[in-house]
């Protein structure tokens, strides 16, 4: 007879103790990733910020292109009216020397006038022109100066993280592969609510134990009967501050707190009897 294949067990099949168990462990996997984050530090962030800032500076390089090719096209179409307009001088000067009357030869100076005028102001923005390319071509060679100095910074932070990365890529791995399988173990809705209160708190915790009567989470007095209720195990508690998943000491496997009352009631009582 063949053996029966063996089901995996249905994660709402789990008990509450369990369910807060394997919770806890994936909490614990995951703190212990963060850690491993921990230790690359602001070195992730630092490359990123200098990606987006060389993207942004090399954008800016070929606005600025783009602005001295403009202004180039623009003293070329000025220079070509300028040579246009003293060829028009020209001819009119030598119409004048053929006028048959004050009124042909009043049109053409006026003419002339207004091409000598209109050179004049060509010449001026062509000047401008000129005075605005210089100023972006230092600019371009200032951002330019800038972007490589950025790339060099770049190359060093992204050898850095790549060293901090291959020490703990094994590790990190190997912990998410654990997390992983440990979600399966965990019913859907629980699960999506632990994520949620995981990306809400800024230490990444979505299931705390309690300590000296307090959450760890947000460190406000839990109260002696929703302790109790936690202990018991007989449903999910959450913290009423936080939010967060609460889960007694024992189950999360920590050593027991230890008891100084009745230490000092004990030095109290020896204290009254040697006043006695």
């Amino acid at each position: 007879m063949a053996r029966e294949k063996v089901k995996a067990k249905d994660p709402a099949d789990y008990s509450v103790e369990e369910k807060l168990k394997n919770l806890y462990a994936l909490q614990s996997m995951l703190s212990e990733i963060d850690s491993i984050k921990t230790l690359r530090g602001e070195l992730p962030l630092e490359v990123q910020d200098l990606e987006d800032e060389i993207e942004g500076m090399t954008t800016r390089i070929e606005k600025i292109n783009a602005d001295i090719a403009e202004l180039k096209r623009d003293i070329n179409e000025r220079n070509g009216k300028i040579a246009e307009n003293k060829a028009n001088i020209d001819r009119y000067n030598t119409q004048m020397d053929s006028v048959r009357n004050n009124r042909e030869y009043d049109s053409l100076t006026k003419q002339v006038e207004y091409a000598e005028l209109d050179n004049q102001l060509h010449e001026k923005k062509i000047r401008e022109a000129k005075e605005i390319v210089d100023a972006k071509t230092a600019e371009m060679t200032r951002c330019n100066l800038e972007v490589n100095d950025r790339r060099v910074m770049l190359e060093t932070k992204k050898e850095e993280l790549e060293e901090i990365v291959s020490e703990t890529k094994a590790e990190e791995e190997k912990l998410r592969e654990r997390a992983k399988n440990l979600e399966i173990t965990i019913e859907p809705r629980l699960l999506n609510a632990f994520k949620r209160i995981r990306r809400n708190s800024r230490n990444g915790l979505g299931i705390v134990s309690v300590q000296r009567d307090a959450c760890c989470g947000c460190f406000n007095k839990i109260p002696p009967q929703r302790q109790l209720d936690i202990r018991s195990r007989k449903k999910i508690i959450v913290c009423e501050y936080c939010g967060r998943i609460m889960i007694d000491r024992d189950l999360a496997g920590l050593p027991s707190e230890v008891q100084e009352t009745p230490k000092k009631s004990a030095r109290k009582s020896r204290a009254k009897k040697t006043e006695e």
